[in-house]
């Protein structure tokens, strides 16, 4: 791992403010500052976003900065009806988790302010959010062995303009900011003028409605972990149990059962709906996604596939040479190969692989010092939803040596010196959908 962290860095003033205060303490402390910038590409002028961050930072190294720079352009694009703002964080935090990893760092900071969080809490708030979207954006969170940092989120926006202007930076200004298709820049052009007008200290108090609500979230969650595993038998829901809860846990209970089964937040339709139609015995039904649905049975409660397509019959030989992309159609989806220091399995034990099916007797092991256990119990333990693990297991020889959504099998990661890549196995578009 490298010593130093990362900043995810736009060239606005925000993030350039951040880039700039890390770069002294980082070389007091015999630290390594690696500056992350994601090109979006939907602006005709992000070529030369780009490029300001990348010189920016090459005069700022020249002066004797402990700093690298690193710029990946998006080549996806959001599909037809799809939010922009949506698709654009998410592909954002995307790449940066995956620059993280290719530069060895495990700490990535970010430089939302108090203004930030004043915003997130109202759009959250205007979405009809319930407690954890009300929390609006945490301090720190660890995702997938990556820490990711706010170190400015009880700022105030004009610290951060005075720091610009003191220190005589050069930013860039995204016109997206300006543009009101976007609910952020209409809170921002419209509202947020009136609102300060107002309540002079809206952005505090707004922060501070978060945090509180991050405290209540977080009580929320820790109680329904308690009271899952009371109305819980092996991950399904058993429902004269959970009939025991007042309307209001029931409906705690619930919503992060749902969560946990189907790996993300449930619509709120379907928890009303549930909520109404879930007490009692009787065989019932309820539809989440085309192939999938909840099932009662005996006074039980679980989550099942149902016109499943079948796998593809035989074995997939794939020819791994070189790092890239190899598409395999008949598997509707695609391997992603790419070079990593650490980690990783050694490149010559893929030129003769092959993609397979579950057959349900695989063995995995997910750490060096953990026993090899069965996939399903691997799937269950790392909180894989079910439609994640229809994808094909890659075999080299006859070992099992990686599975979409845990990794590369720990007893097949290369040895120091071995030329290595990490695995990704990228869905086409439809494939193994989550249910929305």
């Amino acid at each position: 791992m490298s010593r130093g962290f990362a900043v995810a860095t736009s060239g606005g003033r925000d993030s350039t403010a951040l880039l700039h205060a890390t770069l002294s303490p980082a070389a007091a402390m015999g630290l390594e500052v690696h500056a992350f910038h994601v090109h979006h590409g939907l602006h005709a002028d992000a070529d030369g976003w780009m490029e300001h961050v990348q010189r920016q930072c090459q005069r700022w190294a020249q002066a004797g900065a402990p700093l690298r720079f690193h710029g990946q352009r998006l080549t996806q694009r959001p599909k037809r009806g799809e939010s922009v703002e949506a698709w654009a964080r998410r592909a954002r935090y995307e790449e940066l988790g995956n620059m993280a990893r290719e530069a060895g760092v495990t700490l990535v900071l970010l430089a939302h302010h108090r203004r930030d969080q004043a915003e997130t809490f109202l759009l959250q708030a205007l979405r009809g959010a319930g407690p954890a979207g009300l929390a609006a954006m945490p301090r720190t969170v660890e995702r997938d062995g990556i820490v990711w940092a706010r170190p400015w989120l009880d700022h105030p926006r004009e610290a951060i303009e005075a720091y610009v202007k003191r220190h005589r930076l050069s930013v860039v200004e995204d016109p997206a900011n300006q543009d009101t298709r976007f609910a952020r820049s209409r809170l921002r052009q419209a509202v947020w003028p009136a609102l300060a007008r107002s309540f002079p200290d809206v952005d505090g108090v707004l922060a501070a409605a978060a945090a509180r609500l991050r405290e209540a979230a977080q009580a929320v969650e820790e109680w329904s972990a308690v009271e899952l595993a009371r109305v819980c038998e092996h991950g399904v829901l058993r429902v004269d149990a959970w009939e025991t809860l007042s309307p209001g846990q029931r409906a705690l209970v619930l919503r992060a059962w749902l969560k946990d089964r189907l790996g993300q937040g449930a619509p709120d339709a379907l928890v009303k709906r549930l909520m109404k139609e879930l007490p009692g015995c009787a065989p019932a039904r309820w539809p989440v996604h085309p192939g999938w649905e909840l099932r009662r049975f005996r006074g039980r409660l679980d989550f099942d596939e149902v016109d499943v397509a079948p796998a593809p019959a035989a074995t997939t030989t794939l020819q791994v040479t070189r790092e890239g992309r190899y598409e395999v159609p008949t598997w509707k989806g695609a391997l992603q190969v790419s070079p990593v220091r650490e980690g990783g399995i050694a490149l010559a034990r893929l030129q003769h692989c092959e993609l397979r099916p579950r057959t349900g007797a695989e063995q995995f092991r997910a750490a060096p010092m953990r026993p090899a256990r069965s996939l399903k119990k691997q799937f269950q333990a790392a909180a894989i939803p079910p439609w994640q693990r229809r994808a094909p297991l890659l075999y080299s020889g006859d070992r099992l040596v990686f599975v979409p959504g845990l990794g590369i099998d720990a007893d097949a990661v290369a040895e120091p010196g071995a030329p290595r890549v990490q695995l990704d196995w990228l869905p086409s578009s439809g494939a193994f959908a989550a249910p929305q």
